[in-house]
């Protein structure tokens, strides 16, 4: 009989305790630490000419001689087209007909000069009009000059000439193209360096400064060049990207147009770091469970920069404080059924 009692006893103890203790072990924690790392700020880059050149049309006319293309070598001064038509050759007209009536005015002048000094010798006239006859003169003179210069200028108009060396990279105009005084022919990328604009948005642009160095690597695997800041634009573009003018620290060997990563060195950073598991979003809000010796209790925090399997803590955690990494979100939502109240 003494069995029964301790088989009686013990299923006694059983329904009291409401069966066999199904309770599961506290979730795995971890110490927070802090690491410091480099931080790097990347965005894709272009390499461009510092400046370009817009040659354009002075005159109106009809366009001819053009025989540049995109890509072409041209050197300073290279008669790049004409301008002719009837425009121009109005305009020239009326230049040497200027010309010539300020010739004529000049030789009336100076004849008539000669007459007043002969004539003020045989007191035939006074001093004030051979004061006349010398200022006219003089006006005459001013007069041919001025309309010599005119008559260069149409003629120069009627060429268009490369004011640098360097390289054509767009066309504006074709041969036989009627164009008017101010139209574009072409552009030109003077011989000269080059550099890299890029673009940078939110925090990463608050975070550049003049100076900073880093690397441009050209897409399509090429090696790797040390560039810096040289240039921040004052407002942001159109997209609410902040440009970024960057030069080649040493010699690069790239090309206009040619596409790559800018990646620059930032200050290191310093983060308190918790495992990714154990982040939380909640209504928005990043949360993480910190173990207490009340409990694991939620704490908001403010997540930084990600590193592998781990996040930077910007704020809200102190080191070696135990956060919860394992079922974190289920463990910081537990009880939300028993408290929930379906509507009627």
């Amino acid at each position: 009989m003494p069995w029964l009692i301790v088989c009686a006893l013990a299923f006694g103890q059983l329904a009291y305790a409401g069966g066999p203790d199904t309770r599961s072990a506290a979730p795995l924690a971890v110490a927070a630490q802090r690491q410091t790392f480099p931080v790097q700020y990347t965005a894709y880059g272009q390499v461009e000419p510092t400046s370009i050149v817009n040659v354009r049309i002075v005159s109106p006319g009809t366009l001819s001689d053009l025989h540049v293309l995109p890509g072409s070598t041209v050197a300073a001064n290279e008669v790049l087209a004409r301008v002719t038509g009837p425009q121009m050759s109005a305009l020239l007209t009326e230049r040497e007909t200027s010309l010539h009536s300020a010739q004529a005015r000049l030789q009336a002048a100076t004849r008539a000069l000669a007459i007043a000094r002969d004539q003020l010798a045989q007191q035939l006239t006074t001093k004030q009009a051979l004061d006349a006859a010398v200022s006219e003169l003089a006006a005459a003179q001013a007069a041919q000059q001025t309309a010599q210069a005119q008559l260069a200028e149409a003629r120069d108009q009627q060429v268009v000439k490369a004011p640098m060396a360097g390289s054509v990279i767009a066309m504006q105009a074709a041969n036989g193209e009627q164009a008017r005084a101010g139209d574009m022919l072409l552009t030109i990328q003077p011989r000269g360096p080059l550099w890299v604009r890029a673009k940078y948005y939110g925090a990463d642009a608050s975070a550049l400064r003049i100076g900073m160095t880093g690397r441009f690597t050209p897409a399509g695997n090429g090696a790797p060049i040390p560039v810096s800041i040289i240039n921040i634009a004052q407002a942001a573009s159109a997209d609410g990207a902040l440009q970024v003018g960057l030069s080649a620290s040493s010699h690069a060997d790239w090309v206009s147009g040619q596409w790559g990563t800018v990646t620059l060195d930032g200050a290191p950073a310093s983060y308190v770091m918790v495992p990714t598991a154990a982040l939380i979003l909640d209504r928005g809000e990043w949360w993480v469970l910190v173990r207490t010796p009340k409990g694991d209790e939620p704490r908001r925090v403010v997540p930084g920069q990600a590193r592998g399997w781990q996040t930077g803590i910007v704020s809200g955690l102190r080191p070696g404080e135990q956060v919860v990494a394992q079922d974190a979100f289920l463990d910081y939502h537990r009880g939300i059924a028993a408290t929930y109240q379906p509507p009627d």
